[in-house]
């Protein structure tokens, strides 16, 4: 009879998990999901295995820091060892309702599994010291390492953002990344209320309120609404609050042409339709034919019919369409993504500043193949989820002085009134710069521009 696997532990998962995202580079929101999904996993047991993979991942350099106290100085430890390591010291420091015993016991068993005697003789030694002497500190640091290791941020990206915003904010904006990310999601006008899709869902057992920053948002406190019947219908769609402003922003109108330059996966393309009323084209544009896939995915569950999908580079949009035939243009810019942390906390290892230049020259060609589509009297919008301002403010400035025939639309404000009574002070002529310090939002850049008639 052959021998029977016995199943995985919720840590045992978190641990492959963890080791998958580093060694592939993976996306940890995709990976997480497609394991609670494929082991059913359900209720507390899902929220643990969120809670460790996330908490490790956002915390690896403070792991890091306090497993050094532990070993001999170039102690070479395989990946998984280390990780099962981080996984057991974030237990041990920041949950309270696990047992000390369990979680070395748990570490132990795993190690064992895994590896063999001296590894997990090794595990259940470091950890018993942890427990016995408790963490080194960090508090005697200097302030930008202190910084780094208290927030889990590399350095370089630390002292960037002390430059940018000053330590205070910097330090708010670091804080911020390690908080759990608010699920908020659109409702679709064309077909319902927010008010009628709160009570269905309140009705259902959530816990759901009002968006503060969209008109058009709600925030899902309890609950999950992938599966809810109300998803399936097209009544919502899943969008972070932050992102559902820059649709406002572009100031669309029921019959304009409309280009959306990076669109994928579709979530700002569906919002101008709705915005739209569905009345009017959209042309909706992606690198990558997959996600141009996704977009009419969207805009079939949504019930929208004024989107159309081209798989195009975005820098060469001025070669695929007349010059000035766009009453609006969206570029929602690829970026560094160091708005959405608190999302994907593995951003914050992966990037470096090389990468910054990179991704700004590629933004910076988008927006001058793109320009030249803008009617006379249109508007566009440059957009990212990033707070770097050498990829926002910085970089429309230098798009400005190459190209007098835009400048900023000062009735921006207007359409973002609800940013203004929140936070009026990301709220600038023309421009708002949102911080995931500032709201339950991810960080946002939103610019709006005028093609001079």
């Amino acid at each position: 009879m052959a021998k029977q696997t016995q199943p995985m532990t919720i840590r045992g998962l978190a641990l492959q998990l963890i080791e998958q995202t580093h060694k592939q580079k993976a996306y940890s929101p995709l990976l997480l999901n497609q394991t609670i999904e494929k082991h059913q996993i359900e209720g507390r047991d899902a929220a643990l295995l969120t809670q460790l993979v996330y908490g490790v991942l956002q915390r690896d350099l403070t792991l890091d820091f306090y497993l050094k106290g532990f070993v001999k100085p170039n102690q070479k430890i395989e990946d998984w060892v280390r990780y099962l390591l981080f996984l057991s010291i974030y237990q041990l420091v920041y949950l309270d309702r696990i047992p000390d015993h369990a979680i070395v016991s748990e570490a132990v068993n795993l190690a064992k599994k895994r590896g063999h005697k001296g590894i997990a003789g090794f595990v259940n030694g470091v950890l018993r010291n942890v427990i016995r002497r408790g963490v080194p500190s960090y508090e005697s640091l200097p302030l930008p390492e202190r910084l780094s290791v208290q927030y889990s941020h590399p350095l370089w990206l630390v002292e960037r953002w002390m430059d940018h915003f000053g330590t205070e904010k910097a330090e708010a904006i670091l804080a911020a990344n390690n908080e759990p990310a608010s699920v908020s999601v659109r409702v679709n006008p064309l077909k319902t209320t927010r008010e009628e899709v709160m009570t269905r869902l309140i009705q259902d057992g959530m816990e759901v309120g009002l968006g503060s920053l969209s008109p058009d948002a709600l925030i899902i406190k309890k609950g999950k609404v992938v599966n809810h019947p109300v998803f399936k219908q097209g009544l919502i769609s899943i969008q972070d609050e932050s992102s559902m402003l820059v649709g406002r922003a572009l100031d669309v109108q029921p019959g304009m042409l409309v280009l959306d330059a990076c669109a994928g996966p579709g979530g700002k393309t569906a919002h101008l339709a709705e915005l739209m009323k569905d009345e009017g084209t959209i042309h909706a544009l992606d690198l990558h034919k997959h996600k141009t896939s996704l977009i009419m995915d969207q805009a079939n569950r949504l019930g929208l019919h004024s989107i159309h999908t081209t798989a195009l580079d975005a820098r060469s949009a001025s070669d695929h369409f007349p010059e000035a035939s766009f009453d609006r243009v969206l570029i929602d810019a690829p970026c560094t993504g160091f708005g959405v942390i608190r999302r994907k906390p593995e951003i914050k290892y992966t990037k470096s500043e090389n990468d910054i230049s990179q991704i700004s020259a590629i933004q910076a060609a988008i927006l001058s193949s793109c320009a030249s589509l803008v009617k006379p009297g249109g508007k566009l919008v440059y957009s990212t989820c990033t707070i770097d301002r050498e990829e926002n403010s910085r970089q429309v400035e230098a798009f400005l002085a190459e190209h007098p025939e835009f400048d900023w639309d000062d009735t921006l404000a207007d359409r973002l009134a609800t940013v203004k009574e929140a936070n009026e002070e990301a709220l600038r002529n023309g421009w708002i710069q949102l911080l995931p310090s500032d709201s339950e939002g991810d960080g946002f850049f939103i610019s709006c521009l005028v093609r001079k008639a």
